[in-house]
């Protein structure tokens, strides 16, 4: 005598302890056919709007097997009188061949259970026996006790599969969107052949490789470019490219934006939330402004870094990473390191492979190519019919200015000339850049990974002195022309060891 109650509870465990429906049916099929006679079985949809029968999964003696074939019905599906079916001939019915598709029909037994989901779905279980007459009616009787957990079963294939194309979409929709960005940005890196040829060659160098990348020089020079340019040079371009901008995210919410919160983390976290770090998974991770990052993120940073691995504010579980980190800043934070002010086994985590990206001044043969590349790019944007010509001396009015805002001054400057000048010719004129920038001096240029930062500020403080004539206060003298008080850049020279006034003329008329 069988427990039916027993019978229900382990058919119950078996079909519905997996969502994957191969072990689900599996392990089903081997408690069922001690009890019911069972060489084979399948799981099938009905599909009203196509009137077809859709079999998602069967399993035999011979292993188990996610498919999806499609028998359409020559007719509407009957009216169920009874849950389970006995069919005694299925060497007649063309449907019963082809959903039970293994085995002779002429010599078999098929049993049908007819499941029903909500919003009038509906599916089926198909059971087949070799031989005839193998199936009794306490058979279809022990069958329909367990219609419930295969209903449940063939519901969860249905949303597991939902799930896996919803996932494919999203892979596919972020492959579509990454080459939509690579299309507004472009492929071409301008001066890669010029101004930037040892840069990229350098990008080449890496961009195979895993190691971290820290991307030096002042603002607007385009490292958010190179760093492009890497991760798509990279192994893990088909992975997210995730960009951070460190220095505008409230020092409040850095930790919870960074390596995501649980819910209940804080007042206002009401569901959980994924990290940057955890989105860039499989890809590469842009921070930059590092130099920008509190002191708690680059402790928590440098655990990402050491052991490839993370804990979302507010949870206690280790989330692995699998990232490629790239950083940028225009901060000297080697020097920052000397003062505490940055951590100093974090830098020498980030510096392992640094690009300093020169300035613009440092590569004015690549202005006319960058003139041209954002006369089309923002004439394409702001809709005009064909971009203008450049008026005569356009080139070399630009060529003379030293753009201390780099590569993002002289887009904005075309634009803005565009907006003024929707002509034929495009006009720079006095309004739009001085005749020259004697306010700005050439910094130092980099030697092997860094400045000394004294130096720099001499360097800079002596070239200010020398336009003024040694002249510190006053209106045409170097702390206005620098921007700072008299009295702190004496003391900064003082410091320095710089003269200034006689002493100063009297060293430069030697």
């Amino acid at each position: 005598m069988i427990d039916e109650n027993d019978f229900f509870r382990q058919v119950t465990t078996r079909v519905c302890g997996s969502l994957d429906i191969k072990t689900a049916l599996a392990k089903a099929f081997q408690y069922l056919k001690e009890f019911i006679p069972l060489d084979a079985m399948g799981l099938h949809l009905y599909e009203p709007e196509l009137n077809v029968m859709r079999t998602i999964a069967r399993v035999s003696a011979s292993g188990s097997f996610v498919v999806d074939q499609v028998t359409p019905l020559r007719g509407k599906l009957e009216e169920l009188q009874e849950p389970v079916k006995i069919i005694n001939h299925p060497e007649r019915d063309l449907l019963i061949k082809t959903m039970i598709r293994h085995g002779k029909p002429s010599a078999s037994s098929v049993m049908l259970l007819y499941l029903m989901m909500a919003e009038d779905r509906g599916g089926a279980l198909s059971m087949r026996a070799d031989g005839k007459n193998k199936y009794r009616e306490d058979h279809a009787q022990l069958l329909s006790l367990v219609a419930e957990p295969f209903t449940i079963a063939l519901d969860n294939a249905l949303k597991h599969r939902e799930l896996s194309n919803l996932k494919d979409r999203l892979a596919d929709d972020n492959r579509y969107l990454q080459k939509e960005l690579r299309d507004i940005y472009g492929d071409k890196i301008i001066g890669e052949n010029s101004g930037l040829k040892d840069i990229m060659a350098m990008v080449r160098q890496v961009a195979p490789l895993d190691s971290p990348v820290l991307l030096l020089g002042e603002t607007g020079t385009g490292k958010d470019v190179i760093a492009n340019a890497i991760h798509y040079s990279s192994k893990r371009r088909g992975g997210s490219f995730i960009k951070v901008n460190c220095g505008a995210i409230p020092d409040t919410l850095l930790d919870s934006e960074l390596f995501g919160h649980e819910k209940g983390a804080f007042t206002g976290a009401d569901v959980q939330k994924r990290g940057r770090f955890e989105r860039a998974h499989g890809g590469t991770i842009f921070l930059d402004e590092v130099g920008e990052l509190l002191p708690q993120a680059q402790v928590r940073m440098l655990r990402v870094l050491q052991e490839k691995e993370i804990e979302r504010v507010g949870g206690a579980k280790v989330i692995p990473v699998d990232i490629r980190l790239i950083t940028a800043t225009n901060r000297n934070l080697e020097e920052m390191a000397r003062s505490n002010q940055f951590r100093r086994d974090l830098w020498f985590r980030l510096n392992v492979f640094p690009i300093f990206i020169p300035p613009l001044r440092e590569r004015k043969h690549d202005i006319p190519e960058f003139v041209d590349y954002f006369m089309l790019k923002k004439s394409r944007d702001m809709k005009l019919s064909r971009p203008p010509k450049l008026a005569t001396g356009t080139i070399n009015r630009l060529l003379d200015y030293e753009w201390p805002g780099n590569v993002r001054e002289l887009e904005n400057v075309v634009e803005r000339a565009l907006i003024m000048n929707q002509g034929e010719q495009l006009i720079i004129d006095d309004s739009l850049i001085p005749k020259k920038s004697s306010c700005y001096t050439r910094p130092l240029v980099v030697i092997n990974e860094s400045l000394n930062l004294d130096a720099v500020v001499s360097n800079h403080i002596r070239k200010a002195l020398q336009s003024t004539d040694g002249r510190v206060h006053g209106p045409d003298g170097a702390a206005r022309l620098l921007g700072i008080n008299p009295s702190t850049l004496r003391k900064r020279m003082s410091k320095l060891g710089i003269d200034y006034g006689r002493r100063f003329r009297a060293k430069s008329d030697r």
